[in-house]
């Protein structure tokens, strides 16, 4: 059983290019298909976007991908969530009160999956990455950035879930642990925050076409998939003040709902 309630998408969402003027959204796994689409909606909504991910050449190439939209200038925090440490954490959130002055959002977009596979057969360092990067690392850098969101007159998390009855099956390994995991994580922050100026959210994507999609169902035309733009939409709208009614809830964006 869920400990979150489930929404869907409200139909008079404001979905306005300035609904996140002013703002500074953090996203991490900004290379990937949902964090770089996230990434591109959150800037031509208005927002100062702080990307962050491993790969700092693809990090070099969505910043450019943002400047030549018109969006604010971004800003590239290079992060390596599999081996970074309390005082990596400490220096993202320290830098970006010293650079931009404020933060008002947390997209948690990055996500590790290496394939499907038996737990007898499980490498233990991969179990420990995917736990690393799925759970500690969101617990750890939404705790370093607490200070900053909680001095914000409107500010929210986001954390990215998976289908639990699918990663639930046999060989979803870590992966599936982990959603759970963060999941639990989304009721707790929720309710040590819910009458506060933080806000805590959770999404459910549908199917998408991406690498971790990819990885997972070697039989399908992944292309066939739609690409992580209503997603991304939506988690820009969750990053709103708008989306206020459904702090505490897991917005659902599957069509078999």
């Amino acid at each position: 059983m869920s400990a979150l309630a489930s929404a869907r998408l409200p139909d008079t969402r404001d979905e306005s290019a300035t609904s996140l003027a002013g703002r500074v959204i953090l996203v991490t796994g900004a290379t990937g298909g949902l964090g770089g689409e996230v990434a591109r909606h959150v800037a031509l909504a208005g927002a100062t976007v702080v990307i962050s991910g491993r790969k700092v050449r693809a990090l070099e190439k969505l910043y450019d991908e943002l400047v030549a939209l018109g969006a604010p200038q971004p800003v590239i925090h290079p992060l390596d969530l599999e081996s970074a440490t309390p005082a990596d954490y400490a220096a993202l959130a320290d830098g970006i009160a010293a650079d931009l002055g404020r933060l008002d959002g947390v997209v948690h977009a990055a996500a590790h999956f290496n394939e499907l596979t038996p737990m007898s057969m499980h490498k233990p360092d991969d179990w420990l990455r995917a736990l690393q990067v799925n759970v500690s690392a969101p617990f750890a850098l939404t705790q370093a950035c607490m200070p900053l969101l909680t001095a914000a007159p409107d500010s929210a998390v986001v954390f990215v879930l998976d289908d639990a009855q699918l990663v639930s099956r046999a060989h979803w390994g870590a992966y599936g642990v982990s959603k759970a995991g963060v999941e639990r994580m989304t009721a707790i922050l929720h309710a040590e925050n819910s009458r506060d100026v933080l806000r805590v959210h959770a999404v459910l994507p549908a199917p998408m076409r991406t690498s971790l999609r990819r990885s997972a169902y070697y039989g399908e035309d992944t292309s066939r998939r739609p690409l992580p733009t209503e997603a991304a939409k939506a988690v820009t709208w969750l990053l709103s003040p708008d989306a206020g009614t459904l702090r505490g809830h897991v917005l659902d964006l599957r069509d078999n709902h």
